[in-house]
Order: structure tokens, then sequence, then C-alpha cells
């Protein structure tokens, strides 16, 4: 998606300094991507224990009532936050959800069934969404149920990428029931192994996460000028993932679709044609 070279995992898609992003939003967007990115290594990066990665977490929740209730942040990322939000008069809730999904991760590693995974994205990738609608001043319900669309499915897409790197992790997103429903197991990902019932399991996934973008996309479609673009670029650097996992049969184990130079010109045409 447009990004500026940013970390891989669940904030890839972050448009942080995008070429298309208007400049006066790029300040704003760098503060919540720095919020977002340096929680969510609290739960992903290093040899921390879990109780230490659940202390970060909280201080960072300490940090926003301070913002909350009007006094001055200790750490310096929060300073800075704290004049972004007011400025911009963000809401508080979506960064205490993206809270609440890093410290999932720290304590659970596996979904029983799709409800479980959906309602993991409404906090991990749908506040990212939110708060940039905040910023273009345009969070109207229908706009904020599109957006949490998009936001869903970018994260689902994801982690349908990553089978493989968050197994490393000990971390399952696929659905228990549905791993289960196609007769794959857990053991079978350790093995690398992309028979028949994994095909059928990754189409199955990959194509409810296509639907959920498609419906999600009108918004990108209605916002206007360059936020629109950039939205309709995510939407499309989304879709062409999921056409390069059905090029590659799903096969994330030996070929992880990943978006090439080449592919940027498509999703250009493509966007300017929604």
């Amino acid at each position: 998606m447009p990004t500026a070279q940013l970390s891989v995992g669940h904030y890839e898609n972050f448009p942080v300094a995008s070429v298309l992003l208007p400049r006066a939003l790029r300040r704003p967007v760098a503060s919540i991507y720095a919020f977002a990115r340096s929680a969510d290594d609290f739960a992903d990066e290093g040899d921390f224990p879990q109780a230490e990665r659940l202390a970060n977490l909280d201080r960072y929740r300490s940090e926003l009532q301070r913002i909350e209730a009007g006094q001055s942040p200790t750490l310096p990322l929060f300073s800075t936050l704290a004049a972004v939000i007011v400025e911009w008069s963000l809401p508080l809730r979506p960064f205490y959800d993206l809270l609440d999904a890093f410290s999932q991760d720290v304590v659970k590693a596996r979904y029983a069934n799709f409800g479980e995974v959906m309602h993991y994205c409404s906090r991990s990738a749908n506040p990212v969404g939110r708060l940039m609608l905040h910023l273009y001043g345009a969070a109207r319900p229908e706009n904020l149920a599109q957006s949490d669309a998009i936001c869903s499915a970018l994260q689902l897409i994801n982690f349908w990428q990553d089978v493989e790197i968050d197994f490393r992790k000990d971390r399952i997103y696929l659905p228990q029931d549905e791993l289960a429903r196609f007769s794959v197991s857990e053991a079978q990902i350790g093995r690398a192994e992309a028979d028949d019932r994994w095909r059928e399991l990754m189409a199955f996934q990959v194509s409810r996460a296509r639907a959920l973008m498609l419906s999600g996309a009108p918004l990108a479609a209605r916002l206007p000028g360059r936020i629109g673009l950039e939205l309709r670029m995510i939407v499309q650097g989304g879709l062409r993932v999921t056409d390069k996992l059905a090029a590659c049969r799903y096969d994330i184990f030996r070929d992880r679709p990943v978006l090439k130079p080449l592919d940027w010109p498509l999703m250009l045409v493509r966007a300017l044609s929604m």
C-alpha cells in the first residue's frame, strides 16, 4: 500500500508520509503511527517476558489516561500525541482499542472462530481508519462502517500473507473451527504443506477478505481529492495481494505475496477507474 518504506507487521499498510497524503496531515498521521508501531513492538518484538510486555502497554494506557484527565504526559511520544489529539479533536477510544488488541496478542494465540478474529480486527485495525476519518473531517456513520470493512480486510489479508511468520511466533489467526472443517492441522502448517485441503481453506479465507474489502470500497470512491486517491490505492493494494495469493495457489510457505514496483502502475490505473 502507499507507504514510505515502513517496517513490516500489522502497520505495514499505514499511510505514513505517502506522497499522496496532504502535507497538513503528515505530522498527525506520523504521531499516530509512532504510537501504534511502538505499542505493537511491545507485543511482538524482542524476548521480554509476558508480564513486562503487558506492563509496558499498561504504561501507555496510563499516558492516555493522563491526556484524558487534562494532565501532562510523562513520555515524549505522548506529549506530541496529546498536542495532535487536542488540535484535531481526536477521540481516545481508538487508541485504547489498539492497546487492547496488542495486549491480546501477548496472551492469546488461537482463535476459536471467525467472530473472534473479527473482534480482534475491530480493535487492531479499525481504529486506524477511524482516526484517519476524524483527521479528514469525514467521520460519519456510513464512512466509519465502510472504513471498518476496509481495515478489517487489510488485517485479514495480512494474516493470510503471514501465516508462516505468525506460526513461528506460536500464533495462528486462522479460525480453529475452520481449520477443522477443511481438515488442516497445525502440524501441517508447521510442515509448510500446501496440499489441496490447504488451498481450499486459504481460497475460502482470501475470498471472504476480498468480499469484505469490496464492501468498503465505495468509501474510497466517495472521498475527494488526494485523500480519496490515497484510500483507493490502499484498497487496490489489498486486492492486488489477494490476486497474488490466488496466483501462487495459496502456497505462502514458498512464495509469500508482496507488492513489487511493477504492481504500482496497475494499482494506480485501477484506483483512477474506481
